[in-house]
C-alpha cells in the first residue's frame, strides 16, 4: 500500500509498505479522507517525537474517516462496511489522571496509535483502541469530509469545556485558522454573547468573519483598546489562543478581564517563557490554563454537534490532494497563506 513519509515540512515522500496484517480484537480501516493537521507541520514537535524514537521519519495523519475492511477475530458491535472515524490516542480510563478528569494526561492515551498513521491507503486499528472507546460508528447523514473534523472540533469542545465558556460571557481569540474558527462557532452555539478574532492574515480575518464573529481585529492592532471600545469599556472573560507565536502569548495576558480565564490552545515552542503580571492576576482572580487533545467524552461532544448540523465544518476545506501530492498538501499548509483545512485523499484520482 503506499504510504506519505514525512522528514520535514519541505520533504514528504511517498513510498509503499506491505499492508498491516491483522491480529485478534483488531480492525483494518481503508481511508477514505486524512486531514492535515496544524501539528503535523510543527517540526520541533515531529523532531522530537523522531529522535525519541530513533528514527529520520514519520508516517502522520489522525483526522482519517473511512471503511471498515477486514475485521480480526473477536471484534463485537463494528462490522465491514461500516463508515467510521477512529481515534489514534486513547485513554485508560483508570488511572489518577483518568479519574481526575485529566485524560489527555493518561500514559496511555500519549502510548497508542494506528499503525501505521492516517496518510496511507490503510491503517490496523489495535483492540486497546477499540476497548477503549476509540472507534465511531457515522451516521450515514455524516460524510468522511465531516468525520474527518470529528478530532479537532474535539479538542475545541474539550477547551472550551475545561475554560467554561457559556452564556454571557465574552471571548477573544487570538489567531483565525482551522481551530480559531470552530472555537468561535462553539463559543456561540455555548452561549457567548460576544466573540471577537484576531490574526496577522487579512485572508483568515476575512474567514472567521464569516462565522458569527462580532468583530476581527489585526494582530498587530492595540487589541485591549479595541476591546474596551468595542466590549462596553470591558476586556474578555475568556480568551483562547489558537496560534504558537509568543506575541499572541504576551498579548493574551493582557486582553482578559477580572475573573476570566485565559487558555492556551496553542503554545509557543519548547524553552519559551511567558512573564505573568501574577500580582494583577492574584488581585484579580484571572486564571491561566492549557488543553491539549481531547478524550472520548470531547470526541462524543464532537461528533454529536457535527450530526446535528449546527457546526459548520466542510466549510473550512480549502483544499484536497492525492497521497500522490501530500508534499504539495504540506507545502500549502506550511506557508499558512490562503488556506484553511486540506484534505489527503488516498483513492483520489489525480
Amino acid at each position: 500500500m503506499k504510504i506519505a513519509r514525512y522528514y520535514n515540512n519541505n520533504d514528504i515522500r511517498l513510498d509503499e509498505i506491505p499492508k498491516p496484517i491483522l491480529g485478534s480484537g483488531e480492525l483494518l480501516v481503508k481511508v477514505k479522507k486524512s486531514g492535515i493537521c496544524g501539528s503535523d507541520v510543527l517540526e520541533y514537535y515531529r523532531f522530537a517525537k523522531m529522535k525519541k524514537l530513533g528514527v529520520d521519519n514519520l508516517i502522520l495523519g489522525h483526522e482519517i474517516a473511512g471503511d471498515i475492511v477486514e475485521i480480526g477475530s473477536g471484534v463485537k458491535g463494528l462490522k465491514i462496511g461500516d463508515r467510521v472515524f477512529v481515534s489514534h490516542h486513547v485513554p485508560c480510563f483508570e488511572c489518577y489522571y483518568c479519574n481526575q478528569g485529566h485524560h489527555t494526561a493518561c500514559d496511555l492515551l500519549h502510548s497508542t496509535n494506528f499503525d501505521p498513521g492516517g496518510f496511507s491507503e490503510y491503517v490496523r486499528i489495535p483492540k486497546i483502541n477499540i476497548e477503549k472507546k476509540g472507534v465511531f460508528v457515522l451516521d450515514k447523514s455524516v460524510s468522511y469530509e465531516e468525520g474527518v473534523f470529528i478530532e479537532p472540533f474535539g479538542c475545541v469542545c474539550r477547551a472550551q469545556r475545561l475554560a467554561n465558556v457559556g452564556k454571557g460571557l465574552t471571548v477573544l481569540i487570538l489567531g483565525s485558522g482551522v481551530s480559531g474558527i470552530l472555537h468561535a462557532q462553539l463559543a456561540k452555539l455555548r452561549g457567548a454573547t460576544k466573540v471577537f478574532a484576531t490574526d496577522i492574515s487579512s485572508y483568515r480575518l476575512g474567514k472567521i468573519s464569516k462565522f458569527g464573529v462580532d468583530k476581527t481585529f489585526h494582530a498587530n492592532e492595540d487589541i485591549p483598546s479595541k476591546l474596551l471600545e468595542f466590549n462596553d469599556n470591558k476586556l474578555a472573560d475568556i480568551v483562547i489562543v489558537c496560534t504558537g507565536a509568543l506575541a499572541a502569548a504576551n498579548q493574551a495576558l493582557n486582553c482578559v478581564a477580572p475573573g476570566g480565564t485565559v487558555i492556551f490552545f496553542a503554545v509557543p515552542g519548547p524553552g519559551v517563557n511567558l512573564e505573568v503580571p501574577i500580582n494583577d492576576y492574584w488581585r484579580n482572580e484571572i486564571t491561566i490554563t492549557t488543553s491539549y487533545g481531547a478524550a472520548p467524552e470531547d470526541l462524543q461532544e464532537s461528533y454529536v454537534w457535527i450530526l446535528s448540523k449546527r457546526i459548520k465544518v466542510t466549510e473550512l476545506i480549502t483544499h484536497r490532494f492525492p497521497l500522490s501530492k501530500a508534499g504539495d498538501a504540506f507545502k500549502v499548509v506550511s506557508e499558512a497563506s490562503e488556506s484553511l483545512k486540506v484534505i489527503l485523499e488516498p483513492n483520489l484520482v489525480e
